[in-house]
């Protein structure tokens, strides 16, 4: 099976930058659809932005126009530009397996990212 760790996660100024990374390891035999979730406490890990199988790129409302995602072979980067308080909160890679396999969601670990006012 494979694994997914989030690396790039810190402290920023509002109005920063912060560059994301999902390293996903293990023999990936079937199609994986790659995605960015975030998560408060107290509330629901929302989706921030994702990559289809067909490469169809989308993105939540509150982060369109400021964050970037892209994908080089088994890696995921979101690059988070413009940077606000409120974008605070630990971020998680998904991989949704699917195509000729069984459907099933792998998450990584996390990794925060607080964005000072």
């Amino acid at each position: 099976q494979i694994t997914l760790k989030e690396l790039g996660g810190g402290v920023a100024q509002a109005g920063g930058s912060l560059r994301l990374t999902c390293e996903a390891s293990g023999v990936n035999r079937c199609q994986y659809e790659m995605s960015w979730y975030r998560q408060v406490p107290g509330k629901e890990r929302e989706f921030v932005s994702g990559i289809d199988s067909d490469d169809t790129i989308t993105y939540a409302e509150s982060v369109k126009g400021r964050f970037t995602i892209s994908q080089v072979k088994n890696t995921l980067y979101l690059q988070m530009d413009s940077l606000k308080p409120d974008d605070t909160a630990m971020y998680y890679c998904k991989s949704t397996r699917g195509g000729v396999c069984d459907e099933l969601d792998f998450w990584g670990q996390g990794t925060q990212v607080t964005v000072s006012s």
